[in-house]
């Protein structure tokens, strides 16, 4: 509790003078001796106005959603799964994970059910996630019903892409908003390895096909690894050259037993492109 205390504490010096920095008022106006400083009057007045600022800043914006630093958090994930048709190395451990059994998932009304929850508090964007969300045979439903009934501005989901030319015509026409894609190289071997899977070309077929619907951007999300797709950097960037893409390279992951390293980050990317 003490620790908490002092963070909003001090969260709260931080937004004091930022809206001191804006209105032109400060507390230290004046000397001990009174001899300095601006009419009593005026201060009453700075100091509304600093109150009022306060007061628009934070609210009505829930208290649960902005945290220390006064910061609105709009954008919630939903997972729907932890299923998935890939088995990609440094995500699922190659013995697999124990899942959790499926009456103990979200049932369709019980997501709608938390969206709307959500929402009331100031979530206006929603993206759907996994596993691969795109395994549930109710993820159109889901997307159709969010759009309808929760009032969320903004719905997108992540998915692996092996099932979207499948999907994405009708998580379209349901109302689905934004797409990102993972995938993790341009070589149809290097994905089959990486994912223990066969489904490059649906990927990039679904990607294809997101473009013609107006998905804008479309975005993929790349996890770079150095030796296995870290050479890939530069063809992934040029790909957004003639196409609505963004591409996002993320950093490896660690988890016991994914061999992950430190070797690829954040500057090793710049440096390359």
């Amino acid at each position: 509790m003490t620790m908490l205390l002092q963070s909003k504490c001090r969260a709260d010096f931080r937004l004091t003078n930022w809206l001191q920095s804006l209105t032109g008022v400060s507390r230290k106006r004046f000397n001990s001796d009174g001899t300095t400083g601006i009419a009593p009057a005026a201060v009453r007045s700075s100091e509304k106005r600093l109150s009022d600022l306060r007061a628009d800043f934070i609210k009505p914006f829930s208290q649960f959603l902005t945290d220390n630093f006064y910061r609105k958090h709009t954008y919630l994930r939903i997972s729907l799964t932890e299923k998935c048709n890939l088995r990609c190395r440094y995500c699922m451990p190659e013995e697999g994970v124990t899942l959790t059994r499926n009456d103990l998932l979200l049932t369709k009304d019980e997501v709608v059910k938390l969206a709307k929850l959500f929402v009331d508090q100031g979530v206006d964007k929603i993206r759907l996630t996994g596993g691969e969300p795109l395994i549930r045979s109710d993820v159109v439903d889901i997307v159709q019903r969010l759009k309808q009934e929760s009032g969320v501005k903004t719905i997108g989901i992540t998915t692996n892409g092996i099932l979207l030319v499948r999907k994405l015509e009708a998580l379209r026409r349901a109302g689905l908003d934004q797409l990102n894609v993972s995938l993790d190289t341009l070589v149809p071997p290097k994905f089959e390895f990486i994912s223990r899977q066969r489904g490059w070309d649906k990927v990039m077929n679904g990607i294809e096909l997101a473009l013609r619907l107006g998905f804008d951007p479309v975005k993929i999300n790349c996890v770079v690894m150095k030796g296995f797709n870290d050479d890939e950097i530069c063809d992934f960037v040029a790909l957004t050259e003639k196409k609505n893409l963004d591409v996002r390279f993320i950093e490896y992951m660690p988890f016991d037993g994914n061999k992950w390293n430190r070797e690829i980050g954040r500057a090793s990317c710049r440096e390359r492109v």
